[in-house]
């Protein structure tokens, strides 16, 4: 009687930590598929949040031109060889940080827009003018410079680059006879500017600046 008993007490309890067991490898798979289901869904969203800030990223066109600020030395002598006056409106294509139209506000009261696709060089040229106190004067765009409309300007400056300059210059020929433009190191390939100048800055560095006038239309 007293194996038997014993049998039996062994049994139970056997069978007790075997659905211990069972219950425990339950509750840890559970765990396991709540974990990895948690998982997946934190990768889902965080690919989604990026693949969302890639599109918002993507969705303004690169600058086609790195930033380098001009030269004081350059800017004073674009300014010039185009005779900027004070009845002049001024248009610098490419503006960085917006030396060109708020230098020539403070000398001889020149109206000037700035256009600019990065919004960082935007927001740095608009401060530039608030702390010259020429804002009454000169202003800072973010634009395209192919979808912008800079008809207005009797004087367009640039510092591109040679491909842009040859895009931008049909447009530039489009507008009034008369309109001055200087570029700063480029040309406009087979339309031969009216003058050419080399300018060395502190630096050592030659900068050649180049002056034409929109012609008459044929």
């Amino acid at each position: 009687m007293l194996l038997q008993k014993a049998k039996i007490c062994l049994f139970l309890t056997v069978g007790l930590f075997a659905g211990c067991t069972a219950s425990t490898q339950t509750i840890s798979n559970n765990s396991r598929t709540t974990n990895v289901t948690n998982t997946t869904t934190a990768i889902t969203a965080t690919n989604s949040v990026a693949n969302n800030t890639a599109v918002v990223a993507g969705s303004k066109r690169e600058p086609d031109v790195p930033y380098v600020p001009t030269h004081e030395t350059i800017v004073d002598e674009m300014l010039k060889m185009a005779e900027v006056k004070g009845s002049d409106v001024l248009y610098d294509l490419g503006s960085g940080d917006g030396r060109i139209p708020i230098t020539a506000a403070q000398r001889f009261g020149t109206r000037g827009v700035g256009i600019d696709i990065n919004p960082v060089r935007v927001k740095e040229a608009n401060e530039n003018a608030q702390k010259a106190k020429v804002t009454d004067k000169v202003k800072f765009i973010e634009g395209d410079l192919f979808e912008q409309d800079f008809s207005e300007a009797t004087v367009v400056t640039l510092y591109l680059l040679p491909q842009v300059n040859l895009q931008l210059k049909p447009k530039i020929l489009a507008m009034k006879p008369g309109t001055r433009v200087v570029s700063h190191n480029y040309d406009m390939g087979d339309w031969k500017p009216e003058q050419t100048k080399t300018i060395v800055t502190p630096d050592g560095a030659d900068h050649y600046i180049y002056f034409w006038r929109v012609p008459a239309k044929k």
